[in-house]
């Protein structure tokens, strides 16, 4: 899973969780009343949806201070 989800052993729900993250991630101007549908329909309540919303766009505020600051990786981390 760490370098494509895609190609793990995940549920359903697990995917579409994933490929909601990676949109949200990638091309967060693309995302939609649409998406969040998607994710129920899933069977994710609003509150998990608003969760992953969070730690998503927590991760992706750290990475990108991470980066602009120059912070090497730790060496267990480049793997």
């Amino acid at each position: 899973m760490k370098h494509d989800w895609r190609k793990a052993n995940l549920s359903d729900e697990d995917k579409a969780l994933c490929g909601w993250a990676e949109k949200l991630t990638m091309t967060p101007g693309k995302m939609s009343e649409n998406d969040v549908k998607e994710l129920e329909a899933s069977g994710f309540s609003q509150r998990a949806i608003s969760d992953a919303a969070q730690v998503v766009g927590y991760f992706n505020y750290i990475n990108r201070i991470a980066e602009g600051l120059g912070v090497d990786l730790e060496p267990d981390m480049k793997k």
